[in-house]
C-alpha cells in the first residue's frame, strides 16, 4: 500500500489525532450539558469559571477543523504528497493541546496537565516530520 510505504510515520500520527479530537468533539455535541456541568465543577476556582460554555464551543470548534484538516491531509498526501493541510490540522492540534494546558494548570490539575504531555508530544512529532 503506498500510502504506508511513503509516509507511515505521518499517516500513523495522524491517524491516532483524528480518532482522539473526533471521539472528543463527538463527546462534546452528543453530551455537551454532561461536559459542560463536569467542566464547571472542575473550573469552579479557576479564573475561567465564567467562561466555560464559550471557552469549551472553541475548544470542539478548533477540534472539528482540525479533524477536517487532517484527514483531507492524509488524502492529499497519497495521492500528491502535499503536506499542507495535514500540518495545518496537526498545527491546530498542538495549540489546542496547549489551550487544554493552560486550563488544567488554572484549575490546578496537575495529574491532568502532566497527562497532556504525551498528546503534545507525538503531536510535535508529527508536526516535525511534516514540516519537513
Amino acid at each position: 500500500m503506498k500510502l504506508f510505504s511513503d509516509y507511515p510515520t505521518e499517516i500513523l500520527i495522524l491517524l491516532f489525532l483524528i480518532v482522539t479530537f473526533l471521539q472528543s468533539g463527538i463527546d462534546k455535541l452528543l453530551d455537551w450539558k454532561g461536559n459542560v456541568s463536569f467542566i464547571n465543577e472542575h473550573f469552579k476556582n479557576s479564573p475561567l469559571k465564567n467562561n466555560v460554555p464559550v471557552l469549551l464551543g472553541i475548544i470542539l470548534l478548533i477540534e472539528i477543523v482540525a479533524t477536517i484538516l487532517m484527514s483531507i491531509g492524509i488524502y492529499q498526501l497519497y495521492h500528491s504528497g502535499e503536506k499542507e493541510m495535514a500540518l495545518l490540522g496537526i498545527e491546530l492540534c498542538a495549540i489546542t493541546l496547549i489551550f487544554l494546558l493552560i486550563g488544567q494548570r488554572l484549575a490546578k490539575d496537575y495529574a491532568g496537565a502532566m497527562s497532556l504531555t504525551v498528546y503534545f508530544i507525538l503531536t510535535v512529532f508529527g508536526v516535525f516530520l511534516l514540516h519537513n
